[in-house]
């Protein structure tokens, strides 16, 4: 699945009355249980499912056929159901066909399960259980939901399914966990006019009359319930076949035109990766569908041949998408392409080891656009996505890559930036400890000795090992069993006779228990003098020695592949900083990253960081330049409400942005990279949020010329200038944007004009957006995303909004989002009376279990407060001092 970095709270889960352990058959250091909130006496093996939606009615009616093994006799069958009516249920022996009297059927929705009891026990064998049901089409993104969009053809509405991670049993009574894996068939009776989608190609339809078909989809291969997928509507198919495999993507009609690159990436990622996985791709096709809407849970969902995603990520609209959408299309399709492997054919055993699938698509998506596309750096790329996972491991709400998890909404809360950015990091570390083709060749060892079955993270420590031909699994386990962020310190460098030899000690990094007890790591550590070839070694036990060639400056965690911070002595930061120039994009970010975050926590001056700045030349890496912008902005949050002082700061970063500016111009220039055209929307937002009086107004201007000046608001900035028309706007701009949105018939487009109504940083207008937010207007996916942007803005006027109007808000988020989606509406928060204000919230409405999301958001607000008074003077003397 692919977050957006976006659950009704489910105040007793579907752990609630049943949540045992049973032993794991596969042997490893790692527990050796596995969580289960279903009896372990059945197994399903197959699934029959048939169903008819009615849309109009958001219901639809269902009919499954189970067949299951009963492994050792019971009265009752027990598995997952939410929202389900059940009119019928049947149990025949497949041996014999012998019918057994109907079950009772008793359903628990707060426990999520259904109990079918019999009045005398089943023996042990294989039986078909037949249940006929009722179900609810919904509003949001789970279970089987609709979206409603409008086109110049009029309102339109299409139904598709996210199952997960525990949404199946919304459209099928099921054992919904990923290790009961089974095969399906699944058939639909639809209208005519419409197409139906789901994992496997249509085998059969028929003509029923009266307008209506009934359309059967070949059979899956063995999987879980969480990857099945249907979807039906108004949709057009653009296809292409390549390696034996048909590839397509679906579009609401008429936009097939903008999924060229679309298709034509999932040909090229495929093809690498079956090479790379030496497993072809097993299904005879795989598609690609693009919804209009939007989650505040996902972005794309990898379901076995059927990847569901969002138009934002799939498509390319000639009116207005950048190179950026472009490169976020690649990667979202690399990552879920790469799903298909980690995730779809080798699953996780449990949502413990949610990481295999996400960290390792992550990885894997990071490598392949590098490969397949080193024009755009991603390389660089993945040292913000370090530096976030860092930042959210260094408090005291982090928690292990390989994590405990008992019920849905932990299941749902652990899709988060340790899962997918630490996970993918760390992986990244351990492909450079063992090289890439000792890695590679460990997992498809891995994939070829799991394949259609689960799996726990040391099945894959134990085929790198094998690969290998050196442990790695101590280090793996330092890394993913325990939380948090090594500190490697350089201590002492001495050169005698063209050798540097280094002393290193280790630590802990964190943000906000300075007093901690450090845990210890075997940290595979690289460092280099300025000019010096780089050395390897296994830091371990608290500290070691290194020898490196040549004398000079030494660069800690050269290449940036460790998981680790890096803290220098003043004059050893000194030589870093005086060579900063010198040195290679990705190491310019990685010093840049540990600087700032070493600043705020007082283990180095927090001005470094604009010492950095300040020697950041004018021909830096594009990328580097984005990470100046980003480092500023960040800062300039600090101030928030502190006009005097920010308006200092302020004139500081507009003045070090603005030459940048100028370099890049407002329009492309010829043979420009992608990369620099990326920076130039970048540094032009960046100033316009700095408030730069020169940007904004020019953003007016060209906005106003539009119909008059062709180039006024070329594609690339189109987006760009709309933003800062929209966070600036007064009253008659936001009524002209607003007018704008309603008339607007592509769904893409409409969609973002509504998130840009909630951008304004007028508090009356934001206050207008959120009004809104609450009507049918903005459409059912998009009014929670509207709240949440008018978060980034006004923090403590959402919240309150949202808390308010919880019963109107409630409808409006995803089920699996909604006990993070609150807390994260304070997170940008600076005021103390938040941090109570959210225990309020988590009192009433979250179980004790499941308040991680509200921790994490307490523990970064009391930190930015800290930091504010702590920090902030000592660049408030920088800012003094370039003064003088």
């Amino acid at each position: 699945m692919h977050r957006s970095l976006t659950v009704a709270i489910a105040l007793t889960l579907a752990c609630a009355p049943l949540c045992v352990a049973v032993a794991n058959p596969q042997k490893g250091t790692q527990v050796s249980e596995v969580t289960t909130q279903l009896p372990r006496d059945v197994r399903p093996t197959h699934y029959e499912i048939s169903v008819t939606p009615h849309a109009g009615k958001l219901t639809f009616d269902g009919r499954v056929e189970v067949t299951i093994d009963v492994l050792q006799a019971t009265d009752r069958i027990v598995l997952n159901a939410v929202g389900l009516r059940f009119s019928e249920a049947h149990v025949h022996s497949t041996r014999n066909k012998r019918a057994y009297p109907d079950p009772e059927v008793g359903v628990d929705e707060s426990a999520q399960t259904a109990t079918f009891s019999f009045p005398q026990a089943l023996e042990a064998g294989s039986y078909r259980l037949i249940m006929e049901y009722t179900g609810i089409i919904g509003t949001q993104a789970n279970g089987l939901f609709a979206i409603d969009y409008v086109t110049k053809a009029g309102k339109k509405r299409a139904l598709y399914t996210q199952f997960e991670n525990s949404d199946a049993r919304k459209f099928i009574p099921s054992w919904d966990e990923p290790d009961h894996k089974a095969t399906f068939d699944l058939t639909a009776t639809i209208p005519d006019a419409q197409m139906a989608v789901s994992n496997m190609p249509v085998k059969h339809r028929e003509d029923l009359g009266e307008g209506m078909s009934r359309v059967t989809f070949a059979t899956s291969p063995k999987m879980s319930t969480y990857l099945l997928f249907f979807a039906l509507g108004d949709f057009d198919r653009a296809t292409a076949t390549a390696d034996g495999v048909e590839f397509g993507v679906i579009t609401q009609q008429g936009l097939v035109s903008q999924a060229q690159f679309a298709l034509d990436s999932s040909q090229a990622v495929l093809r690498e990766y079956n090479d790379y996985f030496g497993v072809p791709y097993p299904l005879p096709k795989l598609d690609n569908i693009a919804s209009p809407g939007s989650s505040q849970f996902f972005g794309a969902m990898e379901n076995w041949g059927a990847i569901f995603t969002f138009e934002r990520g799939l498509l390319i609209d000639p009116a207005f998408s950048t190179d950026a959408d472009k490169q976020r299309i690649f990667g979202t399709a690399a990552h879920e392409i790469a799903h298909q492997w980690f995730g779809d054919l080798v699953t996780m055993q449990w949502w413990d080891d949610l990481w295999l699938n996400e960290g390792f698509a992550s990885w894997m998506a990071g490598r392949t656009t590098q490969k397949l596309h080193p024009e755009w750096k991603s390389q660089l790329g993945a040292v913000g996505s370090r530096e976030y996972a860092m930042s959210a491991d260094a408090i005291a709400s982090t928690h292990p890559v390989v994590q405990k998890i008992e019920t849905v909404e932990q299941a749902s809360q652990a899709f988060d930036a340790i899962t997918y950015s630490k996970g993918a990091a760390v992986i990244n570390m351990l492909e450079n400890y063992v090289g890439a083709d000792v890695w590679r060749d460990g997992v498809r060892r891995y994939i070829k000795a799991h394949a259609y079955a689960n799996s726990r993270s040391d099945d894959l420590w134990r085929e790198i090992e094998a690969a290998a031909g050196k442990p790695i699994t101590a280090i793996a386990h330092d890394f993913t069993l325990q939380p948090g962020v090594p500190l490697i310190s350089l201590e002492e460098a001495v050169c005698d006779n063209g050798q540097t030899t280094i002393k290193l000690s280790q630590g802990e990094f964190t943000k906000d228990r300075p007093d901690k007890t450090p845990l210890r790591w075997r940290v595979p550590v690289i460092a280099r003098t300025l000019g010096g070839e780089p050395a390897r070694a296994l830091i371990e036990g608290g500290g070691g020695t290194m020898h490196l060639q040549g004398c000079g400056a030494v660069l800690l965690n050269a290449g940036q592949s460790g998981y680790y911070r890096t803290r220098y002595a003043p004059g050893d930061f000194a030589a870093l900083r005086d060579g900063f120039a010198s040195l290679a994009p990705i190491d310019q970010l990685g010093i840049m990253g540990n600087t700032a975050e070493l600043g705020m926590t007082g283990q180095q001056s927090a001005a470094d960081i604009l010492d950095l700045i300040k020697a950041t030349p004018l021909d830096a890496d594009a990328k580097v330049w984005d990470r100046v912008a980003e480092s500023l902005q960040r800062l300039d949050l600090l101030y928030r409400g502190d006009v005097a002082r920010q308006q200092k700061f302020r004139s500081f970063a507009i003045g070090t942005l603005r030459p940048a500016l100028k370099k890049y111009g407002w329009q492309a220039k010829d043979a420009e990279s992608e990369p620099e055209a990326i920076l130039r929307a970048n540094l032009i937002s960046s100033l316009a949020d700095l408030g730069d009086s020169e940007v904004i107004a020019e953003a007016r201007r060209r906005y106003a010329a539009r119909e008059t000046e062709p180039q006024a608001m070329p594609r690339a900035l189109y987006k760009t200038i709309l933003n800062i028309v929209a966070s600036h706007a007064d009253v008659a701009a936001w009524n002209q944007l607003h007018a704008a949105a309603k008339m607007e018939k592509g769904a893409m487009m409409k969609d973002r004009l509504y998130l840009m109504l909630a951008s304004a940083k007028d508090k009356a207008l934001a206050q207008r957006a959120l009004d809104m937010a609450l009507t049918d207007e903005p459409g059912a996916t998009n009014s929670a995303a509207m709240i949440r942007s008018v978060a980034e803005e006004h923090p403590d006027l959402a919240f309150d909004f949202a808390m308010a109007h919880r019963e109107n808000v409630e409808p409006l988020i995803d089920t699996t989002s909604s006990s993070r989606y609150y807390p994260r509406l304070a997170g940008n928060s600076l005021d103390p009376a938040m941090v109570g204000k959210l225990k309020d919230y988590a009192d009433k409405y979250v179980a004790a279990s499941s308040r991680r999301a509200t921790q994490t958001a307490i523990d970064n607000i009391e930190y930015r407060i800290h930091i504010r008074a702590q920090r902030l003077p000592a660049i408030d003397a920088w800012l003094k001092k370039q003064e003088g």
